[in-house]
């Protein structure tokens, strides 16, 4: 090893190279002498860059494919990407704009073909990413939801639940993308907190000159549309209003007041307009109360008159054609305040959702779209997980995962794009539709329909990507067809993905599943949290507290950006991550690195010859048990999905045992005259550094895998195909004496430490040290050791106390003995006690200070999340230091 230090930078490349030419990430189907273990990738937009959402997603799949991979699984990570829809016809739509091309000029064909070329040239750049990552995908098995074989798939699923009546057309309310003119999901929704205003309306009762009702409302363009007024049954004001009759302003239209639960008598004025076909809620109001649905908007939601009657149409009326909803609403307060019917504005904050991509102001729209019923085929799903068939980790979303199942509304899968799946309809002269798989066939079912050709108008619109993507566990595997593939890897045995999608793409892929294939697609669904700054924020472009996991692999390595990952990944909880942490467990590659080099130093090498049987020394067999109870718990913490408790016994074995102990105790036997001693702790040295590496390797690939071939454990890149250690393989070497000899050498050697830190004893300075009532074997352990306490407690000598304890002295119990550390000469004790008491009373100011802030109510119900728990980690850390401090004092009774 002739760098002093890793160089993540140098190695990535050409490590990754040498796996994926090697075949190491191919999975094998024909292998019936290794059991499959299946992970499938949440497919990433073929649009997309590497974010930190993935960079987490990708480490806790690969930790574990690589865990399993060494365990002797025939493992498969498939691939692939999905062609996102919306994402990439604006990508390329912008791209085409900057040449100067339409693509409503060039048309439909020609513009797909453009897409095909972008991604060609550059679409799945997200894919040379992930390899930056250290993902160790089966890039030779890599599909995209477009592609021929995943394409007939979705035809097929089409069809068939066409044909079963599971698809189906219907004119309902669906988000709307004036920008895209096109239905969205909510998953491409964002909700927005914008200060707006609340307006009150005065609508005039029949008949009456001066009886108004008053409503308020965020969206006044809307009232064209208003259909009813609706009132709660039990609001004793308006109780006496149900059944009469409105004039709705602006329009002369005569509308009812209805009796609702919806309407909230603590809301507003306690009265709600009903737009049935400009809102979610007032279209269930409508449906309840069999409303009119009367549409004002258009598919750029500028104002559209064609539904009104010509007696709603005044001149007022007719002048708001074709104007955009926010000048139209402009013009629609302006005559409301001349007519004297706007009684009051006041500011309101509003949640107003907008879309995901491109930022236009979503409006709920009522069209004619593709529907999939999603209720029916949800029951089989919401029975496998009843059943254990399928199970969640951490299992609380369980309960989320119900409660979104048990109330589904029907699946919106049509979207108005060119890219994208087109759905297999065609429609007749007089618009009956025939579904098929091609249009040959849709041909026959016509003529059979009509009795003579007729021609077909094939349907426009595209699939939602989230139903291809439903499909993804078996159509990968090359469903329809029966492959070896499919009957091997499906169903899968773990899907990890984010919460956020339980039920845009777990729950569907389990729908799809459960009736294509009669079988879960998967047995686990582990769900982590998602990734916030370090005060728990979450990350936006907008506040600017957004990490790019592609600069934190230039800077720190992508090892020590998994590391991390894996360290705050606990379950049911988000990952705080800064930089800050990733470069603190970059320190932790930076301590393995140099522990291995200093085995080098020392000529620590594996020795294939080397029996454990043969270890004789109690360091030796010391290192070697705690090994053993590294390999356990790590494996242990890996099977129950414990990322973090995998990632915190790796971190403390390499730091603690094997780096800050075991090593730190070799040196003396290294430099032993006796040659035993020096062979059996090398080749014991050798066997805890070739097995730590393999421990480490899901996780860190890179500076294990480099580490591995520095030290001729194998060749070149063969780390990943290892096998994963047994800790029965180490046990037989345990005793209890050995542990017992190293516990008490450990616990010396830091009870000194901590007395000569409190104390504040110069780090350079020896000082003696007197054992006072201690057995013979501990007179013995302290012989035996003397060399490495000198070294690592800095004592010069250590003796049995003969006369009474010396003035100033510091003591500390250790079993039954007490450690006497003579300070009168060293330090000041006096002075010493005096500071440690004023420290004392300053942290404890400091803690009755929060207790009193954090007990009070009105500060935790006005302060911001990240600043209470801010505090009480202050709290924690000034708690521990008055336990230290008190310790401290102790010390000198």
């Amino acid at each position: 090893m002739s760098d002093k230090k890793f160089t993540p930078s140098a190695v990535e490349n050409d490590l990754y190279q040498i796996w994926e030419e090697a075949g190491f990430f191919s999975a094998h189907p024909e292998d019936n002498n290794k059991k499959p273990f299946a992970i499938m990738i949440p497919p990433p937009n073929v649009t997309g860059t590497l974010h930190i959402g993935h960079a987490l997603t990708m480490t806790l799949q690969d930790t574990l494919i690589r865990w399993r991979r060494m365990q002797g699984y025939d493992t498969l990570w498939q691939p692939g990407t999905d062609h996102a829809g919306i994402s990439a016809q604006l990508v390329v739509d912008r791209k085409l704009n900057e040449q100067g091309i339409d693509r409503k000029t060039i048309g439909r064909k020609k513009f797909i073909d453009h897409v095909w070329q972008w991604k060609a040239e550059s679409g799945g750049e997200i894919t040379k990413q992930l390899r930056r990552l250290g993902a160790s995908l089966d890039w030779q098995r890599e599909r995209f939801t477009m592609d021929e074989g995943l394409s007939e798939a979705v035809k097929k699923v089409f069809v068939t639940l066409y044909r079963e009546g599971l698809i189906y057309q219907d004119k309902r309310l669906v988000n709307w993308d004036p920008n895209f003119r096109s239905a969205v999901s909510d998953l491409e929704v964002e909700n927005k907190e914008v200060n707006g205003s609340l307006w009150y309306i005065r609508y005039p009762i029949e008949n009456s000159t001066d009886e108004f009702i008053t409503i308020a409302t965020t969206r006044p363009e809307t009232m064209l549309g208003d259909v009813a007024v609706a009132v709660h049954p039990e609001n004793e004001r308006y109780k006496n209003l149900i059944g009469k009759m409105i004039v709705l302003p602006l329009t002369g239209r005569i509308i009812p007041i209805i009796a609702d639960e919806y309407s909230d008598p603590e809301k507003g004025t306690g009265a709600v307009k009903i737009t049935p076909a400009h809102d979610f809620n007032d279209f269930e109001v409508g449906k309840r109360h069999n409303l009119k649905l009367i549409t004002i908007l258009d598919e750029s939601a500028a104002i559209d008159l064609s539904e009104l009657e010509v007696g709603e149409q005044s001149e007022f009326v007719k002048s708001l054609a074709g104007l955009p909803r926010d000048k139209a609403r402009k013009k629609i307060l302006a005559e409301l305040e001349k007519l004297g019917l706007l009684e009051k504005i006041e500011p309101h904050k509003n949640q107003v959702p907008h879309a995901e991509r491109g930022g236009a102001i979503i409006e709920p729209r009522l069209t004619t779209q593709w529907y999939c019923d999603a209720k029916t085929l949800a029951k089989p799903a919401i029975e496998a997980v009843q059943t254990g068939k399928i199970k969640f980790v951490p299992k609380q979303w369980e309960n989320t995962f119900f409660s979104w199942m048990r109330d589904l509304q029907p699946w919106c899968i049509s979207r108005q794009l060119w890219w994208g799946h087109q759905i297999p309809a065609w429609y007749g002269p007089d618009n009956t539709v025939f579904v098929a798989y091609d249009e040959k066939e849709a041909k026959e079912q016509a003529f059979n329909h009509y009795g003579k050709e007729e021609i077909l108008r094939r349907d426009e619109d595209v699939l939602d990507t989230w139903f291809s993507s439903a499909l993804w566990p078996f159509s990968t595997q090359g469903w329809p067809n029966q492959t070896a593939e499919l009957n091997r890897y499906y169903p899968g045995n773990v899907l990890i993905t984010g919460f956020d999608i339980i039920f845009f793409w777990v729950a569907r892929m389990m729908m799809m599943g459960m009736h294509f294939m009669k079988d879960v697609p998967f047995e686990t669904v582990y769900l982590h949290g998602l990734v916030r700054d370090e005060k728990g924020q979450k990350m936006s472009k907008t506040k600017g507290n957004g990490i790019d996991p592609l600069e934190v692999i230039e800077e720190f390595g992508a090892d020590a950006m998994r590391f991390t990952v894996c360290a705050l990944t606990g379950p049911g909880r988000d990952i705080k991550l800064g930089k800050r942490r990733i470069e603190e467990y970059r320190s932790f590659i930076t301590k393995l690195w140099n522990a291995a080099r200093f085995c080098e130093m020392n000529e620590v090498h594996y020795d294939a010859k080397f029996s454990i049987n043969d270890v004789k020394l109690a360091l030796n067999r010391w290192i070697l048990g705690e090994l053993s109870k590294a390999i356990e718990n790590a494996t242990a913490a890996l099977e129950s999905f414990r990322y973090d408790e995998y990632a915190s016994v790796c971190y403390h074995f390499t730091w603690d045992k094997f780096c800050d102990w075991f090593l730190e105790f070799a040196k003396s036997a290294f430099q032993n005259a006796d040659r035993t001693v020096v062979h059996e702790t090398r080749a014991v040295a050798g066997i805890v550094l070739k097995t730590l590496l393999q421990i480490l390797h899901p996780v860190i690939p890179f500076v294990t895998e480099t580490l591995w071939a520095e030290f001729k454990f194998g060749r070149k890149g063969s780390l990943m195909v290892s096998e994963w250690p047994k800790a029965a393989s180490f046990t037989s070497v345990i005793t209890d004496d050995s542990t017992a000899e190293i516990n008490w050498a450990i616990k010396f050697i830091s009870e000194i430490r901590t007395l000569r830190a409190e104390m504040n004893v110069p780090p350079a300075k020896f000082i003696p040290a007197l054992l006072k009532d201690a057995n013979q074997q501990t007179v013995h352990y302290a012989t035996v050791w003397a060399d490495a306490i000198r070294r690592m407690a800095r004592i010069d000598t250590i003796k049995p106390l003969i006369d009474s304890i010396p003035q100033g002295s510091a003591q500390a119990i250790i079993n039954e003995a007490t450690v006497i550390l003579p300070l009168g000469d060293i330090i000041d004790i006096e002075e010493e006690k005096k500071r440690l008491t004023k420290e004392l009373a300053k942290t404890s100011d400091e803690i009755e200070k929060l207790n009193t802030k954090l007990s009070n109510e009105n500060f935790l119900a006005k302060a911001r999340p990240d600043v209470i728990q801010e505090s009480r980690g202050r709290l924690a850390e000034l708690t521990n230091d008055q336990h230290r401090i008190q310790n401290a004092l102790k010390h000198f009774e």
